[in-house]
């Protein structure tokens, strides 16, 4: 995906916030959405691959799964809609206030040894930066009709976001020590 940028990229407590043609219309408020589901499942079928090349099968499906979810999403905006094919953003770029999309895991966030916890930790705060990208967006829109948009996608994020914390709340912590490699790579000079 071609993103632009307004400034540095964020950290996981930063809150997203549209700027540039995000908020314009609700037409291109629909392409920016569909953007941002279609660039995290990218993101977490990267993640997947890069947890397979450690031999992290279980995360790796969950990565898989959540990649699934994202292009479910982003095909629902897709049909809501009525595209037979996405159109470009105005300007031929994406509008974010970071590097990326909002909702676009941070490859710093990946450990080859982490747990399916530690994936739907990841999840979570994607979905909630995208959540904070729709309330900025609501706070500022300049029409009712943007303002009700906004905030419909913000809602359905909050969604997101409580059944991530319904389904965190089914998977088992990660151990003291996850991070410790009882078989670290041996090679030498």
């Amino acid at each position: 995906m071609t993103t632009s940028s307004d400034g540095e990229g964020r950290g996981d407590s930063a809150p997203a916030q549209a700027s540039g043609g995000a908020g314009t219309s609700v037409s291109e408020l629909m392409v920016h959405a569909y953007a941002m589901e279609a660039e995290a499942a990218e993101r977490y079928a990267e993640f997947a691959d890069v947890m397979l090349t450690h031999n992290n099968v279980e995360v790796a499906e969950l990565f898989r799964k959540m990649a699934r979810i994202e292009n479910l999403h982003a095909q629902q905006i897709r049909e809501s809609q009525g595209w037979t094919s996405v159109p470009a953003p105005s300007g031929g770029a994406y509008h974010w206030e970071g590097l990326e999309a909002p909702e676009t895991a941070d490859h710093g966030d990946l450990h080859y040894l982490m747990t399916p916890h530690h994936a739907l930790q990841i999840a979570r705060r994607n979905e909630e930066r995208a959540r904070l990208f729709y309330a900025a967006l609501a706070e500022r829109a300049e029409s009712v009709e943007m303002r009700e948009a906004a905030l419909e996608m913000r809602d359905e994020e909050a969604e997101h976001v409580r059944l991530i914390d319904e389904w965190l709340a089914r998977t088992p912590a990660p151990e003291k020590g996850w991070s410790t490699d009882l078989d670290p790579p041996n090679y030498h000079d």
